[in-house]
């Protein structure tokens, strides 16, 4: 397969630029870069609950496209396939929290939950708050990452620019992730070429397992 590439070695790199670039000064970088690759709004002054996100760069790198007003205040980014760097994610965290404290929207990846884990555990040492949401279900389909996050990322990131606190700025990304993975339970993935099978019936009321796209674990007569 041809790729449209100049150096591997830089593709996240050039990713980011164009990103930032492309934004109209509305986004910037952090100092370290492109060692330490983080994308942050340029107009953040940390009076509100920061959205933090990232993960590694398969999708070019996805989470760096949802910064912005009403969205995430800051973006970690991995190499391709690989998580932030604990270190990566500190530095990420800290140059947006400020005293309301910040919220990181995490995939269900071992290494996403790990390093902004330790993160987040050092963040804490610091005297901020800080509370993290995993916000994707456990498919391996990349198409179901992007989708759960999006969710939360939106959700969120309303509350919060409009001065919902830390608290209810969680309990509503966990309450957008749940509404995510239930209604895409019922939907179900289709692979291109192949037909696509209905999963709620008139009569039954599918009950999702998690949101991965496989059947429903279990199916009960729908209450009128």
């Amino acid at each position: 397969m041809s790729q449209f590439i100049n150096l591997t070695e830089d593709i996240v790199a050039e990713a980011v630029d164009g990103v930032v670039s492309a934004s109209g000064g509305r986004l910037a970088r952090l100092d370290g870069y492109p060692h330490i690759r983080v994308v942050l709004r340029a107009d953040w002054d940390k009076a509100g609950v920061a959205l933090v996100s990232g993960g590694g760069s398969g999708q070019e790198p996805a989470q760096a496209g949802f910064v912005g007003a009403g969205m995430l205040t800051s973006a970690i980014c991995g190499d391709v396939f690989a998580s932030p760097s604990v270190d990566g994610a500190l530095v990420g965290i800290l140059e947006v929290t400020g005293p309301a404290g910040s919220l990181l929207i995490v995939k269900n990846d071992t290494g996403d939950r790990l390093n902004f884990g330790l993160a987040a555990e050092r963040v804490r040492a610091f005297g901020l708050n800080v509370a993290l949401v995993v916000a994707m279900t456990t498919s391996p389909r990349p198409t179901c990452r992007r989708r759960a996050t999006l969710f939360v990322h939106k959700i969120a990131g309303t509350l919060a620019e409009n001065g919902a606190d830390r608290t209810a700025t969680m309990e509503a990304a966990k309450a957008g992730r749940s509404a995510y993975i239930n209604a895409d339970q019922l939907k179900g993935e289709v692979d291109p070429g192949a037909e696509a099978v209905a999963r709620l019936f008139e009569s039954l009321a599918a009950w999702a397992r998690d949101g991965t796209g496989d059947a429903p674990a279990l199916r009960s007569a729908r209450a009128t």
